[in-house]
């Protein structure tokens, strides 16, 4: 399965927020930003943040999109 955060990235267009006001706001260094823009997994703390920075749930950030086989 592969992760996709293009949801969070439409959230913060949808907020009218850059990264930078994502990472200010829930406290995120930039190699964490940089994995996440790569698609890569972060942990479920991270996530935890977000979502509380961004009132919302962990499904409205992300999602896990099954391997073609």
């Amino acid at each position: 399965m592969t992760i996709s955060y293009k949801k969070l990235w439409k959230m913060l267009i949808d907020k009218d927020m850059k990264k930078k006001d994502l990472m200010r706001v829930a406290k995120l260094n930039t190699s964490i930003v940089a994995k996440m823009g790569k698609d890569l997994p972060v942990n479920l703390e991270v996530m935890s943040r977000i979502c509380k920075a961004l009132e919302c749930d962990i499904g409205d950030v992300m999602e896990m999109i099954p391997d073609e086989k």
